[in-house]
C-alpha cells in the first residue's frame, strides 16, 4: 500500500493560495519512528529542492525562498502533514513532494501533487 499520499495539489493563478496534504497510513508515524516530515519540489529540468521540514516537536524550518509564504505543520494522531502555500508565483510551479525521515534516516517518499502556477 502507498505509505505516503499527496493532495490538494492544483492549478492557481500567481498571488494565490493552496494547501496541500500528506496522509500516511495508519500509526505510519509511530510504527516507522518518523522524526522529520518536510516537503520538497522538483521542477521539469530542475533538480529536487527542500521547501520546508517540521520535526516532530513542532519546530519548523523553511528553504528561504518560501520563507514568510509558507508554513508546514502536522498533526502526528492524524498521521497528516500540510503545506500552506501563500502568495504564490510561477517559480512555485512544481510536483510536490511529501518526505518523511526515521530516527535512522531512513526516508519515505509520496507520489507527488503538481502544482501549477499561471501568471
Amino acid at each position: 500500500q502507498v505509505q505516503l499520499v499527496e493532495s490538494g495539489g492544483g492549478l492557481v493563478q500567481a498571488g494565490g493560495s493552496l494547501e496541500l496534504s500528506c496522509a500516511a497510513s495508519g500509526s505510519f508515524f509511530s510504527i516507522n519512528r518518523i522524526n522529520v516530515i518536510g516537503w520538497y519540489r522538483q521542477a521539469p529540468g530542475k533538480q529536487r529542492e527542500w521547501v520546508a521540514d517540521v520535526d516532530g516537536s513542532g519546530t519548523t524550518t523553511y528553504a528561504e525562498s518560501v520563507k514568510g509564504r509558507f508554513i508546514i505543520s502536522r498533526d502526528n494522531a492524524k498521521n497528516l502533514v500540510y503545506l500552506q502555500m501563500n502568495s504564490l508565483n510561477v517559480e512555485d510551479t512544481a510536483v510536490y513532494y511529501c518526505n518523511a525521515r526515521t530516527w535512522a534516516s531512513t526516508n519515505y517518499w509520496g507520489q507527488g501533487t503538481q502544482v501549477t502556477v499561471s501568471s
